[in-house]
């Protein structure tokens, strides 16, 4: 089995809504467990899940900017520095329930 992770791209707007200033401030990742399915599966779950993650108002968005298939044993590159620097993983990537 697999899991796919979904990376997206925070952005933050410093200026106002008539004029906007929009800067890129890191990004979240997402997991969905369980996956068994083909690459086009996976596109259509990511695509199925997209209002659960995606956002966007006056002042700041949320958008997904690619997704992989992984393996169970995956960790993101931010759960790893964790384990090594703080010998446990506090912020874990979210978790998307599929029904």
């Amino acid at each position: 089995m697999s899991k796919i992770l979904i990376n997206t791209q925070y952005r933050e707007n410093y200026g106002t809504e008539d004029e906007p200033y929009w800067k890129n401030k890191g990004g979240g990742d997402y997991f969905i467990k369980g996956f068994t399915g083909s690459q086009s599966d996976a596109t259509s779950l990511v695509m199925a899940v997209r209002d659960r993650i995606e956002y966007s108002d006056s002042f700041s968005s949320e958008t997904i900017i690619g997704f992989d298939i992984v393996s169970d044993d995956y960790m993101t590159s931010f759960e790893k520095s964790q384990l090594k620097y703080d010998g446990k993983i506090t912020y874990p990537a979210k978790t998307l329930e599929i029904a």
